[in-house]
């Protein structure tokens, strides 16, 4: 029996994901992370750091990963790639103006190694807000169908209102378990 073998049979035992939440600042990581666990979301600061969450769902233990998306902090990533099942990429739909840097953000994380094979769950964030630019439209811009490195799936979500969170997150964790805890 092979390492890798001996590491699915453990991580299936315990059910456990690892799932790492991305994207430029005020884009609504700390919001979506905190609807998702029932929190209050009416005082949410920039997080200049990092936040975990470990929450239970649909059988499995979620460890999530919330990194602050400055662009002081975006160097400071790859310190949290290590064994990740999931990135979840957080979009603000309707900030046009920041689009293009969002999608070469993007572009740099899925070359690094550490994060083959991750599911990637891009939320189009702040459906809510008028002019926000609709998941197909985000889709478009961040040439999302050009990516045949890692499994993915865009989703139009609000924060806010928590529409269509909970949905994304159930395709994410499904995808993640179909991956990590099937044997051969």
């Amino acid at each position: 029996m092979g390492f890798l073998t001996v590491l699915k049979k453990m991580r299936q035992k315990e059910k456990e994901m690892r799932i790492l939440l991305l994207g430029l600042d005020n884009a609504g990581k700390t919001t979506i992370l905190k609807r998702f666990n029932g929190e209050p979301i009416d005082t949410i600061s920039p997080t200049l750091g990092f936040n975990i969450k470990t929450l239970e769902h649909n059988g499995y233990t979620l460890n999530m990963w919330d990194v602050g998306g400055q662009k002081s902090l975006r160097s400071y990533w790859r310190n949290y790639f290590e064994c990740t099942d999931g990135l979840v990429w957080v979009v603000d739909s309707a900030d046009r103006m920041r689009l293009e840097t969002c999608r070469e953000e993007l572009k740099i994380l899925l070359k690094e190694e550490r994060l083959a094979g991750a599911t990637l769950l891009v939320l189009a964030n702040k459906q809510d807000l008028p002019g926000a630019l609709s998941a197909q439209e985000i889709k478009e811009i961040l040439q999302l169908d050009d990516i045949v490195t890692h499994h993915w799936s865009v989703v139009g979500v609000s924060a806010v209102t928590g529409d269509k969170l909970l949905g994304s997150v159930d395709w994410l964790i499904g995808d993640i378990a179909k991956r990590i805890f099937t044997l051969d």
